[in-house]
């Protein structure tokens, strides 16, 4: 018998965001309604800070978060990391020459901020990334010389890349794949790269620490390949119905997909079963 869920981390887009980058109106009340019967729910995001707060208002019952693939755990309420993993600056330079020699677009991370060049902002179609252009306009800072701004900064969590194909993202994964970090590829072509160890599970794990809820007790949604780590390693493993075959094969169940309530539907049937007002 599994152990009795008591926090449910989500991954955001494919899974808690529907297409249009919005969130079901019903997934709402199904988390409300998992947090009314015990359970903590919290993100589980490649995602920054910054890309979170245009959801916090209509998710204010999530306090928590592991963001950037796990690089850093917050505390919404109290705005303060629990825990991070920087990329060392030697490493950061080796990202930015790798990917200069792909002409790739390269997004760093801190806690609190992302940069940019500012030639490359509105650009993200090239790259495979039409969908999130408004999110990059809106909480990405465009520097005219990223490798300058990379010189005078400590704090840097995640790097983003953007190729303009998967050949191009294989060749700077092949050239970086000594160095002491962690890669995941995403989207059509993008590679995420952290700290070496760095990932949703081992993120998710810390966050169990720090809440006193062991991995067997979590339930992870997620749809794709960065979501892989987290699913593996919790007790309650779940599938959008969006995700590839894959990731399907390693999870206890397959929900409905992210427009309609994938997330708030697995919520119901494993956090709140009988609950009245959680009827189908």
């Amino acid at each position: 018998m599994k152990d009795m869920i008591r926090l449910v981390a989500v991954d955001m887009d494919g899974t808690l965001l529907k297409t249009d980058k919005s969130i079901h109106p019903d997934t709402v009340r199904d988390i409300k309604e998992a947090e009314r019967h015990g359970v903590i729910a919290a993100f589980c995001t490649g995602r920054a800070v910054p890309e979170l707060k245009g959801f916090l208002d209509t998710l204010s019952m999530i306090r928590y978060g592991v963001c950037l693939a796990g690089a850093l755990i917050y505390d919404f309420y109290e705005k303060r990391a629990l825990h991070k993993r920087v990329l060392g600056s030697l490493c950061v330079q080796s990202i930015l020459r790798a990917a200069e020699k792909e002409d790739a677009m390269v997004h760093f991370l801190t806690e609190t901020d992302s940069f940019v060049r500012a030639d490359q902002i509105n650009r993200l179609s090239e790259y495979n990334m039409a969908s999130y252009q408004r999110l990059y306009q809106e909480t990405a800072l465009p520097v005219s010389d990223l490798n300058s701004e990379m010189q005078k900064r400590r704090d840097v969590l995640k790097a983003n890349v953007h190729f303009h194909s998967t050949e191009d993202r294989q060749e700077c994964l092949d050239a970086l794949s000594a160095l002491p970090l962690s890669f995941i590829c995403s989207e059509a072509s993008t590679l995420e790269i952290t700290a070496k160890g760095v990932s949703k599970a081992s993120g998710l794990s810390m966050l169990g620490l720090c809440l006193g809820i062991p991995l067997k007790s979590v339930m992870a949604i997620g749809d794709g390949n960065n979501d892989l780590s987290m699913l593996r390693s919790v007790g309650t493993a779940i599938a959008m119905g969006n995700a590839g075959p894959e990731l399907k094969a390693v999870c206890d169940y397959v929900t409905d997909d992210n427009d309609n309530n994938g997330v708030g539907k697995a919520i119901r049937r494993f956090c709140c079963p009988g609950s009245p007002s959680m009827s189908e």
